[in-house]
């Protein structure tokens, strides 16, 4: 996952919650299950990455929810370092031993966080509303989020590149001006992160990528021979009275069967409802 912008409201009485759209970045032959309830966690809604084992979105019938993004630092890449993914699978799935709460997971999380590759990992519980992030890289701490509306790329959370930017505001204005009261608000989130269009060159990072890779990888929906955009995925978390209703959404390029279609259109869809806290 490389780009996720996020509007996080804990203190909502009635209506969104939090409303999240997200763009799942990827090598081509890398294979991975779509979106799907887990049959060996049967309470877990999430993708699965068949090559590591662990999953860059997910949430459970139980308001848990975790995303991940890789941190770009190509210089400091280690082969050998454990997948990324199943710091987000071992929220969903709950172990016993597992922390409760999501800042104390996120900082069980930051104990061994120099054992892998760069990485943001959002971790939340919807019905406690708390929502947390870490970064391993730099000197950051686990924190819950402030209520507002959020983004992270493949740089540490609100890092200003031209796509979250882009995106966050579009966002902000989507939920701010009740675009998401009106029909197939999914689609709207889904529809707004299929953006090809790259910056300019003077408003690339530098993260030490060729120039010509650091453009390709600009936009919000990625396009290259060997790695892009492999799914899209809205998610929309609404209170009414004693009920938290998710709704989640999933356009990719993977219909199941592990044969790419560029760019993808198959889809996904569900809801289920919480008890509120």
């Amino acid at each position: 996952m490389c780009l996720i912008v996020f509007d996080w409201r804990p203190r909502a009485t009635d209506g969104a919650l939090f409303t999240l759209a997200a763009n799942r970045d990827e090598f081509l032959r890398r294979t991975a299950d779509p979106l799907h309830w887990w049959h060996d966690a049967p309470g877990v809604l999430a993708g699965r990455d068949l090559v590591g084992g662990g999953t860059w979105l997910g949430m459970t019938r139980g308001g848990r929810f975790a995303a991940l993004t890789n941190y770009r630092a190509p210089h400091e890449m280690r082969p050998d370092a454990p997948t990324r993914g199943t710091l987000v699978s071992a929220w969903l799935t709950g172990a016993e031993s597992q922390p409760d709460t999501p800042l104390d997971y996120l900082a069980e999380v930051a104990r061994i966080g120099s054992l892998y590759n760069g990485f943001n990992l959002v971790v939340g519980d919807w019905t406690r509303r708390e929502l947390g992030w870490y970064c391993n890289r730099g000197d950051l701490t686990p924190a819950l989020l402030p209520e507002g509306t959020h983004g992270i790329s493949n740089a540490v959370l609100d890092t200003p590149w031209p796509k979250l930017v882009k995106k966050r505001a579009e966002l902000a204005r989507l939920v701010d001006g009740s675009a998401l009261d009106m029909p197939e608000p999914l689609e709207r989130l889904v529809a707004m992160m299929r953006d090809p269009q790259i910056a300019r060159d003077d408003e690339l990072p530098a993260t030490g990528l060729p120039l010509e890779r650091e453009r390709a990888l600009s936009a919000a929906f990625i396009e290259t021979p060997d790695y892009g955009t492999r799914g899209t995925t809205a998610v929309r978390v609404s209170v009414h009275g004693a009920r938290i209703e998710v709704e989640a959404l999933e356009r990719s390029d993977d219909n199941g069967s592990h044969r790419i279609t560029r760019p993808g259109d198959f889809e996904r869809r569900d809801a289920f409802t919480l008890a509120a806290r």
